[in-house]
């Protein structure tokens, strides 16, 4: 038998995301597309990974992570999440969110279970589900305000689902689940025996004084969910790879012998950086996060507008899906090159978020987790559309 890449290549692809943010940088164009958060780290993060440093914390870490960041995270839960997760048996630190995810994909999903995405998606959620050799099924939410009724959660069960994904503050669509959506999962969950896996990364990225709801707080549903979350996004440390993911003692410990499989444990010195952000950053903090974030989304969504590229103002994250369709080209990358090579604004072309790709062919994803220079640049290349 020839030499070959194994079966499980033919199911992955290179992240859309990852493709135009190469294409930006060939062409020397802002990067609209990938949310690498261009904005400040905070100072204490920052101090606290450079002090970790020069004390030493520079080895192995317990394959869950630092137990200062443990009891930290512990701390956050339970004040901002009204969750109650041990940081001795409940808690696992690994590299980022997507680390957590894959890791418990791993632990939990046998090949051939069916796990409910909600669709436009992420396309890491779905890609990691390939990978494990999960197979994803969708349930299609309606814009511009991404709704879906119970029904539709309903439909999508087989004798085969094992797992649903909530993705709340939601990438592509920054679609904020409301209570009423997030009890309609418990109840299919518990109705069906099913786990619940959340990404919850940009919990505090939220707009209108929307409220953000942990589905594992919702009652009977703590042994169900993992709740899954990171730093990238709040402390603008996307580089540093710092997730976390929490749940009952059970799940838990495979979660962090997969984590440690694969990772063997995250950056020691950067976990130390988060650990004294998330003791010393208080409520103002957050606050002014969120203000900054809406004031930067009113910019974009603005700009998109007025170039005739309608957008679906999000609920919180920090992008925007909006209507492509005016630009030149049959599908979505197609006018998400024209959009780059026009005017040297890249943005991610919707097909990304959809299984069937022609269902986004007419919209482009643009992140605004820039600085206010880059962003006013941006604007100001639409503005020539």
């Amino acid at each position: 038998m020839p030499l070959a890449l194994s079966r499980r290549c033919d199911r992955s692809v290179q992240s859309e995301i990852r493709a135009m943010s190469v294409e930006c940088e060939q062409l020397a164009g802002l990067n609209l597309a990938q949310g690498v958060c261009d904005t400040p780290i905070p100072t204490p993060v920052c101090l606290g990974a450079q002090r970790a440093v020069g004390d030493g914390i520079n080895s192995y870490t317990r394959f869950d992570g630092l137990i200062e960041l443990r009891c930290a995270i512990a701390q956050k839960l339970r004040r901002y999440n009204a969750i109650s997760a041990d940081p001795e048996s409940g808690i696992v630190v690994s590299c980022g969110s997507t680390g957590s995810f894959y890791a418990a994909c791993l632990a939990l999903l046998n090949p051939g279970d069916e796990v409910l995405l909600f669709e436009p998606f992420y396309g890491y959620h779905l890609n990691t589900l390939l990978a494990v050799e999960a197979v994803p099924a969708f349930i299609r939410m309606q814009a511009p305000g991404w709704t879906f009724a119970k029904a539709d959660i309903e439909k999508a069960i087989t004798r085969k689902t094992r797992a649903i994904v909530v993705n709340t503050p939601s990438n592509p669509s920054g679609k904020v689940y409301t209570r009423q959506e997030l009890q309609w999962i418990a109840d299919v969950a518990e109705k069906h025996d099913l786990f619940v896996l959340t990404d919850e990364i940009y919990e505090y990225i939220l707009y209108e004084n929307r409220k953000h709801l942990s589905p594992a707080c919702l009652p009977g549903m703590a042994e169900r969910t993992i709740t899954i979350s990171g730093f990238s996004k709040t402390f603008s440390i996307t580089g540093w790879r710092i997730g976390y993911s929490a749940c009952h003692a059970k799940w838990a410990q495979m979660i962090g012998y997969m984590s440690d499989l694969i990772y063997v444990c995250a950056p020691a010195p950067l976990q130390a950086g988060v650990a004294r952000g998330l003791a010393e950053l208080g409520d103002d903090y957050y606050d002014s996060l969120r203000k900054d974030f809406e004031r930067k989304r009113s910019v974009i969504c603005a700009a998109l507008d007025k170039a005739g590229l309608t957008p679906c103002t999000p609920q919180g994250a920090y992008y925007v899906l909006a209507d492509i369709n005016r630009l030149p080209g049959k599908t979505g990358k197609e006018r998400a090159m024209h959009l780059l090579r026009s005017i040297g604004v890249a943005c991610v072309p919707g097909e990304a978020f959809f299984h069937n790709g022609q269902d986004g062919a007419g919209m482009g994803r643009f992140c605004f987790a820039k600085t206010d220079e880059e962003l006013e640049d941006a604007c100001r290349r639409l503005a020539r559309l």
